[in-house]
């Protein structure tokens, strides 16, 4: 396994540029499963485990995936689709691949798929996928560890959500879009990413209207044709690199970006005291002396990202003055509170609320990653702790950003990957 090892206190500046989402591909490549006759062509696919992983799904499920690499791109030919379980060896290693129930459900009208897996950031039950899919006509059970289920046609009716579930909206949206007759989903999941599978699938010939808002409508379609598609820039990534340069003081010109989509953490970052300016596809961050202290609540898009909440917590961590941290998404995602303690943090957890009480400095230690966007919170931490900083279990992290290493390297962090 591999390691980061980090040298702190280095003033980032330069330019980056943003992958495309992994959260918005994943589905994307599941929505692929959908099309009986043809190929679909993915553009500026990023190199990361977790899209790795989605392939060998594919695969096993008897779908052909021709990658070029050169060209950042995957063709995937969906005909020869002939098997319905998704076995647990490769659900169990990432959550994003429950999202091919509502594929192979409208394609073959059966499947078999394993509980998911992935980050463990608390449970997160797919209890609302399977609701949806009961309202849609499918018989649905659970024996040993595994979700199956099956149906004559899929059949359009509404669902009612009692929160917006982001994979439980794309899971439902894509097992719809080959459903007889229409489909409503109240109280969706509004994230960019929803809307990016719907534009999606829109190009295939879907009737999906209301993406983006709380009122989902799928018109169902008998089948859909071949399309090329470019997936929307990373958010999650662009505010990592914003953060970057706000913790280190630094100055950050972050290249493809859909600013509307990062508004909650522009404005948190600009409560903090950092300088934020922006155009159509660039933001411009610059890091204050010292940031100031800052509450978040994480919420549902358009609220504060909880993938962004490690992130956040490492500003709070230098920060001056006593900031307040409220989970509400996910139980048990403060995985990283005992790791930022041992580089020197002053921060207590009582129940799904943290008190962090700034320092004024960290100290390098030997720290674990335990999640993707954990790892990314020690990451800034490192960056700005005192003294050398080594951060084992990196392959969470390699999981949602493409050798994050090179990037900070090129704007002036002091970061190595080394065998651990």
């Amino acid at each position: 396994m591999d390691k980061f090892v980090i040298e702190g206190g280095k003033r980032l500046s330069g330019t980056v540029r943003v992958n495309s989402s992994k959260n918005a591909v994943l589905p994307i490549l599941a929505g692929s499963l959908l099309l009986e006759k043809g190929e679909v062509i993915i553009n500026k696919v990023p190199d990361l485990a977790d899209i790795h992983t989605m392939v060998k799904v594919l695969e096993h499920l008897g779908a052909t995936v021709k990658t070029y690499p050169g060209d950042r791109k995957l063709v995937i030919n969906s005909e020869s689709l002939n098997k319905y379980e998704a076995p647990y060896e490769l659900v169990s290693k990432m959550r994003a691949s429950f999202l091919v129930l509502g594929p192979l459900l409208a394609r073959l009208k059966k499947t078999k798929v394993s509980l998911p897996g992935g980050c463990v950031i608390g449970p997160r039950p797919v209890n609302l996928h399977v609701m949806g899919f009961s309202k849609l006509g499918a018989k649905i059970s659970e024996e040993h560890g595994y979700v199956i289920a099956s149906c004559d046609r899929l059949k359009g009716n509404t669902i009612y959500f009692d929160r917006p579930s982001h994979t439980g909206t794309e899971n439902i949206i894509m097992g719809a879009t080959l459903a007889e007759g229409r489909t409503t989903i109240v109280n969706a999941a509004s994230d960019p990413e929803v809307v990016d599978l719907a534009c999606f699938l829109n190009s295939m010939g879907a009737g999906i209207q209301g993406a983006g808002s709380s009122t989902v409508t799928i018109n169902g379609v008998k089948k859909l044709k071949p399309t090329e598609y470019t997936p929307i820039p990373d958010r999650l990534e662009a505010a990592t690199f914003m953060m970057a340069a706000a913790i280190t003081g630094g100055y950050l010109e972050i290249k493809n970006v859909i600013p509307e989509h990062l508004g909650m953490v522009k404005n948190k970052l600009l409560k903090a005291g950092v300088e934020i300016s922006e155009d159509r596809k660039r933001i411009k961050v610059k890091g204050p002396k010292r940031l100031k202290a800052v509450s978040v609540t994480t919420y549902p898009f358009p609220g504060f990202p909880t993938d962004m909440q490690a992130s956040v917590m490492a500003l709070t961590c230098v920060a001056d003055g006593t900031s307040h941290i409220r989970e509400t998404v996910f139980e048990d995602r403060f995985s990283q509170v005992m790791e930022f303690n041992r580089l020197g943090a002053d921060i207590k957890v009582s129940g799904d609320r943290a008190a962090i009480n700034g320092v004024k400095d960290l100290r390098g230690a030997s720290v674990m990653a335990s999640d993707i966007r954990a790892g990314a919170g020690l990451v800034l931490a490192g960056l700005v702790a005192s003294g050398v900083t080594e951060i084992l279990r990196v392959y969470h992290i390699d999981r949602g950003y493409e050798r994050i290493e090179n990037k900070l390297r090129k704007v002036g962090a002091q970061i190595e990957r080394k065998r651990a």
